[in-house]
């Protein structure tokens, strides 16, 4: 798009940072993932010219697959999921530079073919490439992928230059604390910690890292951020879709692994961590890991701090749909939860005394996820009279999907020859303001990890301390089987066990 064509509110943005000559290797190349998300990202940064001059895309995967028709491939996906319509001149610059290598994820002589040729990128390209392996496969490959780049000299590749080899993992990172550890302890016999890149693609929309900005760019916010004005804190990550023809994988996962862990966990740190000295990616994860640590172990007996539930069937979008006990792949009396609620306690200066609160499930009312900050009320002296005055708690949403904005809730005068007061919202939306072709999460993250910017990537002590405040949960709900798990409708907003966390505290879900 040409500056002059581009959104008045976009002038003068930087639109390159940058990065040194690069061969991105994806490893499960002929993946979903790799088909819906990787390739119209890295399509996508060819379209906004953020892609270096030097660019090579590989595919790596166990099928064999001509260059050509792995380009092919990728030209499809593109034209089925990319943003913006394919520009055949944009595409025809990576797909020159395009090609496949096929080989077993545990076959150390595929390993060696790989590292030849990236060898021969270099030699025509008459310069040192960085090497960005991207691992978008199964998480049972990931530890013999990371020892055989290892092996095969892949991981040290210009280690100590600016434009050293780097990997990015997929979630899920382990499954509980004792594997997160065991895969953090083959990383770390291969690769850095600066090398490593744990992605979680939620850190990369929009609405996700405005909240730094909001926070710490806006004197109003930042000195009402804490104890003395904020009454209760509300994460929401909802779905309306089900489980569909993934019960088998859901089986093994479960709400908790699946979102709370990882997306909500994220979300919760990046809103109540203390302000990081700098923008520097060590100095931000630094304070997200401090207040990983400062949540406070959960009570998980009868009427404790967490609920669960699974799906029953109902309506969504005025057709219905089965229950998570009929849907295909799930074994009778499954104890796999699609629904999780979690109240949290921090015990900080900033937030002792405020809860926050946690949910997220499968076959909800609508697909949401925001960020809930509800202050407290004003002293009832002045607006406390009957029914004239309908008064809710002042609320900042951050949306972050579907349509991500910003939402406040104030009290407003109802216009008349009387005062009587109403709630009354005020709206920012990304899509308004900035127009409606915001970059996918994938394109922020591919780009970072390509200049080294870390910022928006799990670190490995982060990952580490989110599973040891999870893990005895799914212990919990092990040794428990089937009791105390919850229902609720499709199409509802979640069990009364998830309502209940709150009204014993004299809190309500907000309906987002």
């Amino acid at each position: 798009m040409a500056d002059s064509q581009r959104h008045p509110f976009l002038h003068g943005l930087s639109k390159h940072r940058g990065a040194p000559p690069t061969v991105v290797v994806i490893f499960g190349a002929s993946g979903d993932l790799t088909a819906r998300k990787l390739i119209p990202a890295v399509y996508n940064l060819g379209a906004d010219s953020l892609l270096p001059t030097d660019f090579h895309l590989v595919g790596y995967g166990r099928k064999e697959i001509p260059d050509e028709e792995f380009r092919k491939l990728a030209a499809d996906a593109i034209k089925e999921f990319s943003r913006r319509e394919p520009d055949e001149k944009v595409w025809d610059r990576i797909a020159s530079n395009t090609t496949y290598v096929a080989g077993g994820y545990d076959d150390p002589a595929a390993y060696q073919r790989l590292a030849r040729h990236i060898d021969e990128i270099e030699k025509r390209v008459g310069r040192d490439v960085q090497a960005l392996f991207y691992i978008s496969t199964p998480p049972s490959v990931f530890a013999p992928i990371l020892r055989n780049l290892g092996a095969a000299g892949l991981a040290g590749k210009h280690l100590g230059a600016p434009h050293h080899a780097k990997v990015i993992i997929e979630k899920p990172f382990g499954r509980d604390l004792e594997s997160a550890l065991a895969l953090n302890g083959t990383i770390r016999s291969v690769f850095e910690e600066h090398q490593v890149y744990r992605i979680d693609h939620y850190l990369g929309k929009e609405t996700v890292q405005d909240l730094l900005v909001q926070r710490f760019a806006n004197a109003i916010f930042e000195p009402l951020w804490n104890r003395n004005y904020i009454d209760s804190v509300q994460i929401t990550v909802a779905e309306e879709v089900g489980v569909g023809t993934r019960g088998g994988y859901y089986e093994q996962s479960g709400c908790l692994r699946d979102m709370i862990q990882n997306h909500t966990m994220q979300l919760l740190a990046l809103t109540a961590m203390e302000p990081p000295v700098s923008l520097d990616a060590e100095a931000i994860r630094d304070e997200k890991v401090k207040l990983l640590k400062a949540i406070q172990p959960l009570n998980l007996g009868g009427n404790g701090d967490v609920a669960r539930a699974q799906y029953s069937e109902g309506m969504i979008g005025g057709k219905a749909v089965p229950g998570y006990l009929s849907e295909e792949g799930i074994a009778p009396g499954s104890k796999t939860e699609t629904f999780a609620a979690l109240r949290l306690s921090i015990n900080n200066w900033r937030w002792q005394g405020v809860p926050f609160y946690l949910r997220s499930g499968k076959r909800m009312a609508r697909r949401v996820s925001e960020i809930a900050i509800n202050f407290k009320r004003p002293p009832g002296t002045l607006f406390a009279e009957g029914e004239k005055f309908n008064l809710a708690n002042n609320t900042l949403a951050f949306q972050i999907q579907p349509d991500e904005g910003l939402g406040m809730i104030l009290n407003a005068k109802v216009p008349g020859l009387e005062t009587r007061t109403q709630p009354v919202k005020m709206n920012f939306r990304y899509a308004t303001t900035f127009g409606s072709n915001t970059p996918e999460a994938y394109e922020r993250l591919v780009l970072d990890a390509m200049i080294g910017d870390g910022t928006l990537f799990i670190r490995g002590d982060e990952a580490e301390t989110s599973w040891k405040l999870c893990t005895p949960i799914l212990q919990a709900w092990v040794e428990a089987g089937r009791e105390g798990m919850d229902s609720y409708p499709a199409g509802s907003w979640g069990p009364a066990s998830s309502e209940a966390l709150l009204t014993k505290h004299n809190h309500f879900w907000r309906q987002p």
